[in-house]
């Protein structure tokens, strides 16, 4: 069994939060990794819902807030929604998943978390311009 961290990041390297799941298979796909992740930020959150949710993707009816959402009002979230607008995000760009020094561009990719335990996440912003 592994052990994976998970990471979110800025563009330039520096670390913003992160947190370790255990006893997870040596091998998985980054599919896999972004489920596993949504569902347990999402677990923490439904423990004791509030008006901020910091999370991968933004839960419908929130607002983004630095450092995360503002929800409009306390409720349970679903993780499964929550997944797949991760997966539909990571499809359009909305986010970078690196793992050890390569960056994984199919979700479909397999990843050996004893060689690689931490995967680190990058949301992109997109740029306003006029």
């Amino acid at each position: 069994m592994a052990t994976v961290t998970f990471r979110d990041e800025t563009a330039t390297g520096k670390p913003l939060a992160e947190f370790a799941l255990p006893d997870l298979p040596e091998s998985v796909s980054a599919r896999e990794l972004v489920r596993l992740r949504v569902r347990e930020e999402v677990a923490r959150y439904n423990a004791a819902p509030s008006h901020h949710f910091r999370g991968l993707v933004k839960p419908t009816d929130a607002e983004a807030e630095l450092n995360g959402y503002r929800m409009r009002t306390a409720r349970r979230l679903d993780w499964e929604k929550q997944a797949d607008a991760a997966e539909a995000a990571f499809a359009r760009n909305g986010f970078l998943l690196l793992v050890g020094d390569r960056q994984i561009e199919d979700l479909d990719t397999r990843i050996d978390l004893i060689t690689d335990p931490v995967v680190s996440f990058i949301k992109l912003v997109p740029l306003v311009g006029g």
